[in-house]
């Protein structure tokens, strides 16, 4: 199931936390309390390059902006299994990568 792929790799990537602060519908996963991920329903939403989001959503029927977030940097992903698993691999490292990017030195060390 694509789902658990995602939240696999979520929970895999280094300093990841999880938790339920929009309440038990959404699980948000976070690095150094910057969120990179939502996981909702059968979709998952992950922050990207405003450009890129424009791309995906072209090239992915599954990609579209992003579920109540800020539409030029989240895109949410429909888990229906179109999307190759190593491409949703690779978007939601890209996310991590873009929050931890944004992070100053010191909270990138801890």
């Amino acid at each position: 199931m694509q789902a658990d792929l995602a939240l696999g790799t979520c929970r895999g990537l280094p300093g990841a936390t999880e938790g339920y602060p929009f309440g038990a519908g959404a699980l948000v996963f976070k690095v150094a309390g910057k969120m990179f991920a939502i996981a909702h329903d059968s979709r998952i939403s992950l922050k990207c390059d405003p450009a890129l989001a424009i791309v995906l959503r072209e090239a992915y029927p599954a990609v579209t902006a992003g579920y109540h977030l800020d539409k030029r940097h989240w895109n949410s992903i429909e888990l229906d299994g179109s999307v190759p698993d190593d491409e949703l691999r690779d978007w939601i490292q890209d996310s991590y990568d873009l929050v931890v990017a944004s992070l100053s030195r010191a909270q990138r060390r801890h």
